[in-house]
């Protein structure tokens, strides 16, 4: 059984270099949820020349749509299916993104764009939303409010587990290593 490994945000080409795909992972720091129509926004935005509503430099993008909550930081806010942001990772990237969470597969062609940026996909666990909201100590709207569960979210997280799943190098453990 591997040790866990502590990473703070922002991310660094340091410090996620020495990250293998399997490796897992308590991440603490500030992240952030987008989604669908908040990717499809941002990148609007950038083909368009304008600037983005969030300094993407060296953040992480959270793929989920947390629920509300009246006592806690939020509700649950488990990962959504990374697959439908594969057409919108490489401008991100391009801004300085360096880290996706999310579940499940990326298409064979962003895997390689992932290397070539030296960026990391993290997968967190499936249907674990309400044990996930316990590791968020803060969370606040950034941007595209009018979106409600996908708007742009800043979420302060303390040891938020994750399995990395596609490394700076490009190894990926939905494939044989």
């Amino acid at each position: 059984m591997s040790q866990m490994k502590r990473i703070q945000t922002p991310l660094t080409e340091d410090n996620i270099a020495n990250l293998k795909a399997g490796d897992e992972v308590l991440l603490s720091g500030v992240i952030l949820t987008a989604r669908d129509q908040a990717h499809l926004r941002m990148c609007g935005l950038i083909d368009q020349g304008e600037e983005l509503p969030v300094d993407l430099n060296g953040q992480v993008v959270y793929y989920c749509g947390p629920a509300p909550s009246k006592d806690e930081p939020i509700g649950s806010c488990g990962p959504t299916t990374s697959g439908r942001m594969d057409r919108f990772t490489p401008p991100l990237l391009a801004k300085g993104m360096k880290g996706m969470i999310g579940k499940g597969r990326r298409s064979g062609e962003l895997k390689g764009i992932i290397k070539k940026e030296k960026a990391v996909y993290f997968v967190a666990p499936a249907g674990a939303g309400a044990y996930l909201s316990k590791k968020v100590k803060a969370s606040e709207v950034l941007a595209f409010e009018d979106l409600g569960p996908e708007a742009i979210r800043k979420l302060t997280v303390k040891d938020f587990p994750l399995i990395v799943a596609i490394d700076m190098e490009g190894r990926y453990i939905y494939e044989k290593m």
